[in-house]
């Protein structure tokens, strides 16, 4: 039961940390680094808690998060992401399973669209001519906490209900 207690207080603290990293960039078009690297560092304590073993199941977290990081990198070398995007999303992967971290793309790709729709017609109404700059962390944030209320949630009600 202690091992379940502290996953969940991981997984709320980290839905307390996508939401700070939503409001940072929407406010100030940044992620900061604190935040990213405090993501990354608690991810070891959620594999204990969560029972993963080092191989397969931890190797393949670090490996996804591999694979994402030199994916965005490349995006962000393009100009077509934001240092602190990429961080935050290398950051997620090696929290949530690799079938959830894509369902997550998904929805941040889906996310970002209507934001950027939103944004841009912000834009034209205000008659902005400076680049149009989208806080997409807001997309990775509201993607990442509606997985983590997807996978966990309802494992969290199951356990209450069997405890209750």
């Amino acid at each position: 039961m202690t091992g379940a207690m502290v996953q969940y207080g991981l997984l709320i603290a980290l839905a307390i940390a996508l939401v700070v990293a939503a409001f940072t960039d929407l406010r100030r078009r940044q992620i900061d680094n604190w935040l990213n690297a405090g993501i990354a560092l608690a991810a070891p304590a959620f594999w204990w808690a969560s029972g993963l073993s080092l191989w397969p199941d931890v190797a393949l977290q670090l490996g996804v998060a591999l694979a994402a990081f030199a994916v965005l990198a490349g995006l962000f070398a393009l100009r077509a992401m934001g240092g602190g995007d990429v961080k935050l999303l290398t950051a997620l992967a090696l929290w949530i399973e690799p079938g959830w971290f894509l369902k997550l793309l998904v929805v941040m790709a889906l996310v970002g669209g209507v934001l950027t729709i939103v944004m841009g017609a912000w834009h034209v109404a205000r008659r902005q001519r400076d680049r149009l700059q989208i806080p997409y962390g807001v997309a990775i944030a509201a993607a990442g906490i509606w997985v983590l209320g997807a996978q966990y949630l309802p494992a969290a009600s199951l356990a209450a209900a069997q405890a209750g």
